[in-house]
């Protein structure tokens, strides 16, 4: 894949949403809000929501609030916080003198590989490199292969062309989808009960 360093392409709009559907029905949203500052900076806030209810009872809950800065064209840190069913996972990373550190729920401090990029999807440079999970900060080296040019739906209907990759490791089971001018378009994965997760975006 060999992308070209640096900061990374943005959408021209300043933020990407994605409907998150499970069994033809809307559970969430994903959104990702991208604020461009001075000298290559780039401030990228995630929000997701995610209620699946059993009739009127809530079964799954879960809120994720993260926010990955770059400055002078390098990734400069990441914070993260999930509530997963009542469950706190935390992981942050910042930009030192040995390199990115990061730690989190799951992990002691570590200083990342230089080309490790977090699991925010939304740059697909993170498919070069080692990446380092947005829930609980740990590394991770996923095997990443790329199945083709595929159409996906959007959430009003429509079908956009991709570039299908899917990423398989420990713990991380993703299809992901880019459309031709490198945008993030989409995702599936498989939860524990074994619904596929789609992502649709707006």
């Amino acid at each position: 894949m060999d992308r070209a360093p640096g900061l990374p392409s943005v959408p021209l709009r300043d933020n990407l949403t994605f409907c998150i559907v499970r069994r033809g029905g809307r559970i969430g949203t994903h959104t990702v809000a991208f604020t461009k500052l001075p000298d290559d900076g780039l401030d990228v806030h995630i929000a997701v929501n995610v209620l699946v209810k059993l009739g009127p009872i809530p079964v799954v809950r879960y809120a994720h609030r993260g926010l990955e800065s770059w400055r002078a064209g390098r990734l400069a840190g990441v914070q993260t916080h999930t509530d997963r069913n009542g469950t706190d996972l935390q992981m942050r990373a910042w930009r030192a003198k040995p390199g990115l550190e990061v730690e989190g729920t799951d992990t002691t401090l570590y200083v990342a590989p230089p080309n490790a990029l977090p699991t925010t999807y939304w740059n697909p440079r993170m498919l070069d490199g080692p990446m380092i999970g947005t829930q609980k900060g740990t590394l991770v080296t996923p095997k990443v292969t790329e199945i083709g040019a595929e159409r996906i739906p959007l959430a009003n209907g429509r079908a956009v062309a991709t570039h299908h990759y899917a990423i398989r490791g420990k713990d991380m089971e993703v299809d992901v989808y880019y459309d031709f001018d490198q945008v993030w378009a989409g995702m599936s994965f498989t939860v524990e009960d074994g619904s596929l997760i789609t992502y649709q975006r707006l």
